[in-house]
């Protein structure tokens, strides 16, 4: 079933891809330079330039890793998570990245 997901989703990204030009999340900064992660929506994530959606990623790995106290940065798992919220972010556009993480979190708890 999981595969079927990820295989319906991949199919999702490649035609959104071909309708819409990326943008820069600098597009999304306020008038002092910020970006709200908070307020941030899938549809922007899967919007973005490559380079900025990793930058997103690592950023909200760190911080849910200060929310948690940890203090390490797991390489294989961080890039594995990383594809995984963008694979699931261009199937829920609608949502906001924090709520796409915490499914995602939730999933890989129940995995172990």
């Amino acid at each position: 079933m999981r595969l079927a997901t990820l295989t319906v989703a991949a199919m999702i990204s490649i035609m959104a891809e071909s309708a819409s030009a990326a943008v820069g999340l600098d597009t999304y900064v306020d008038k002092n330079g910020y970006l709200d992660v908070q307020a941030l929506t899938c549809d922007q994530l899967a919007n973005t330039y490559q380079e900025d959606a990793n930058a997103l990623a690592f950023w909200y790995s760190g911080w849910y890793n200060g929310l948690a106290k940890k203090h390490y940065y797991h390489m294989t798992r961080s890039k594995g998570l990383e594809h995984e919220l963008i694979v699931y972010c261009k199937a829920h556009r609608d949502q906001k990245i924090i709520h796409a993480l915490d499914v995602l979190f939730k999933e890989e708890r129940d995995k172990q």
